[in-house]
Formats: structure tokens, C-alpha cells, sequence
């Protein structure tokens, strides 16, 4: 049994990960290493707590002490690295978090998995083989599109934010250590992701939450801003597929196929909404309200993920109609238990 290291497996993608990796692969053991950020929720991982091949520890990334006796105590055969400083906003306010946890946080991880699988450059030590680091990365790397044109994985690095900065930085230093070190790495730049366990502080369990509770759901400038969305179920899919199948120093686009604008998917959430229940007064696309637009807001996203398509056979499942119905219903349904407990 092979026993990997997720960090970061409290937040929204790794907790998703998690739980798809202790139901699909009967044959891993996982250790999950999460600071309990604001944005981590232990809750999230209810499914597969008490579950004998998944175990929890609460630490920072930046703790190479930690790391190397984690690394040791439980013989880590694969790292996938989600941890992060991921809110754009809070980016902007507060940007040195976000310098420590992606950067700092990710030469720790990457160079101490370094020294457990490799002795020199290019030689790993024995049984050590096939050992592997993937890094979860972003789209926000690349930049803005204009109304045209797609991500590739040649796409220069354009960062428009603290945290796409910090993001470029830590993918392109994952990157020098397969070119210097010949270290096994590799690395996925995803879409904008949605789904069950999102923290509320994102844009669709945000206007879930802002409709449900009869707030002003906030839409930053016009409203039009261009994303290609990617459901987290299909995300955590892909992932697993790189790690098992992608090669050595290359890095997958993952993507939906799925741009909207922003106004499109307030709407969708809003008719969702009313399908369950109607508001009391009036729409809830009438609580819509527009702000002033965020400092480097970029206009549009799109990933062209055909080469993990055609290299990978990866397939996104869901489209956005069918992943918003789904997500929607999750919220739902936790917000009822949350009533009940």
C-alpha cells in the first residue's frame, strides 16, 4: 500500500481529492497535512474520517521539520500539493501570506520530498523510482485572454495578481526541479472550480448563501468577466490521471469547456433557487447588486485542455448545467443540516 501526502486537504479541492482517493483506490494510504486556515474545514472530510488509510495532521507547510518527519514516519511515496493562499481579494489587502504559504510553503514541500526520493541529480535512491510530486496550480498564471483565444500549456506566464504571482512562482519552481534535479514532477493549471465544500468566501456558494439569507449579491464591475468553469468532481479526476499517467516535467491544462460570463452564472444559481422555493418577496436576481470592480481584475479565462484530452483520455463528465444543479442541491442540503444540529 502506497501512502501519499496531500497538503492542503481540508480546503475545498483537497477535500474533494481526499475523499474520491480513499473511495476509488483501494490500494493508497493518505496523510493529510493542513494548517486549519481560515478557509480549511475539517467538516469537509467527515466522509472518510475514522476510515483506517486516511489520517489527519494539523501543521504548516513551511515546517520542514514536520515535512521530513511526515515524509519518514509514514515512507510518502507521492505528494499532491494543494496547500495555498488562494483568495484574490485577500491577496490584494494582505499579499505577504501569500509570498510565504505558495512560495516558501511549496520550495519546503517539494525540497524535502527531494531529498527523500533522490541521493544526486537525476538518481533516485533505490525503491524510490516512482516517486512523484504533483503541484495543483492555476490558469491565473497565464493572465487575461480578450475575447478570443484559449489557454495553452505554452501560454506565457502573465500574473495579474499577488496571488497569481505567488502561484507563477511556485509552478515555475516546481518546474526547475525536474530540469535541475531531474526530480519526477508534475504539474496541472485548472480552471475556475465549483462544487460541494467550497468555502463561502468564493463566488458561487457566495450568492447561494448572500440569496438564500435575502442579501445583496455583489457582482464586481459590470458583471461580465469571462470564466470557464470546471466542476471539482471532474477536477479531482484529472488529477489522478496526471499523477498516475502524466509525463515526467509536463504540465496539463485542465478545463471544462465551460465559459459564461459572470451575470449568466448569478442567473443560473437564482432560477435554481426558486425551483427549491421562491423568495418570499419579489426574484432573487433582484438582490444583484454591482460594485466597484477589483484593482487587475482579469476579463477572461478559457483553457484549451486538448492535450490532457487527447494524451490523458481525460473527459470532463459534467457541464455546467448539470454541476450547478448538483452543487446547489449540496448547499441546500447542508444548510438543512446545519438547521438540524
Amino acid at each position: 500500500m502506497k501512502t501519499y501526502l496531500v497538503t492542503g486537504g481540508a480546503g475545498f479541492i483537497g477535500s474533494n481529492f481526499i475523499c474520491h482517493m480513499i473511495a476509488s483506490d483501494p490500494a493508497c494510504r493518505i496523510v493529510n497535512l493542513d494548517k486549519l486556515t481560515y478557509a480549511a474545514n475539517l467538516e469537509n472530510l467527515r466522509d472518510v474520517q475514522g476510515n483506517g488509510r486516511y489520517h489527519f495532521v494539523k501543521g504548516d507547510i513551511c515546517n520542514r521539520g514536520l515535512v521530513e518527519y511526515l515524509f519518514k514516519a509514514f515512507d510518502i511515496r507521492g505528494v499532491f500539493h494543494f496547500a495555498a493562499e488562494s483568495h484574490v481579494d485577500n491577496s490584494i489587502a494582505g499579499p505577504q501570506v501569500f509570498i510565504d504559504t505558495n512560495i516558501q510553503g511549496t520550495f519546503c514541500v517539494l525540497d524535502v520530498a527531494r531529498n527523500a526520493w533522490m541521493v544526486a541529480p537525476g538518481k533516485p535512491r533505490k525503491g524510490c523510482e516512482d516517486c512523484r510530486f504533483l503541484f495543483v496550480s492555476t490558469d491565473e498564471v497565464y493572465g487575461s485572454l480578450t475575447d478570443t483565444g484559449f489557454f495553452t500549456e505554452t501560454t506565457p506566464f502573465s500574473p495579474s495578481s499577488p496571488y497569481s504571482a505567488s502561484k507563477a512562482a511556485a509552478d515555475m519552481l516546481v518546474r526547475s526541479f525536474h530540469k535541475t534535479y531531474g526530480m519526477n514532477v508534475v504539474v496541472t493549471n485548472c480552471s475556475n472550480n465549483y462544487g460541494p465544500r467550497q468555502h463561502p468566501e468564493n463566488f458561487i456558494p457566495l450568492i447561494i448563501e448572500r440569496a438564500l439569507g435575502g442579501r445583496p449579491i455583489p457582482i464586481y464591475g459590470d458583471g461580465r468577466n469571462i470564466r470557464d468553469w470546471l466542476y471539482v468532481g471532474d477536477h479531482c479526476q484529472a488529477i489522478k490521471l496526471v499523477f498516475d499517467l502524466g509525463r515526467s516535467g509536463q504540465s496539463y491544462n485542465v478545463g471544462g469547456r465551460n465559459e459564461k460570463e459572470n451575470l449568466w452564472i448569478v442567473d443560473a444559481i437564482c432560477r435554481l433557487l426558486e425551483e427549491h422555493g421562491p423568495p418570499a418577496n419579489g426574484k432573487y436576481t433582484d438582490l444583484i447588486t454591482f460594485v466597484t470592480d477589483r484593482p487587475g481584475h482579469d476579463r477572461r479565462y478559457a483553457i484549451d485542455a486538448t492535450k490532457l484530452e487527447q494524451q490523458l483520455g481525460w473527459r470532463a463528465e459534467e457541464n455546467l448545467e448539470s454541476g450547478l444543479k448538483k452543487t446547489v442541491a449540496w448547499y441546500l442540503d447542508e444548510r438543512d443540516r446545519a438547521s438540524r444540529t
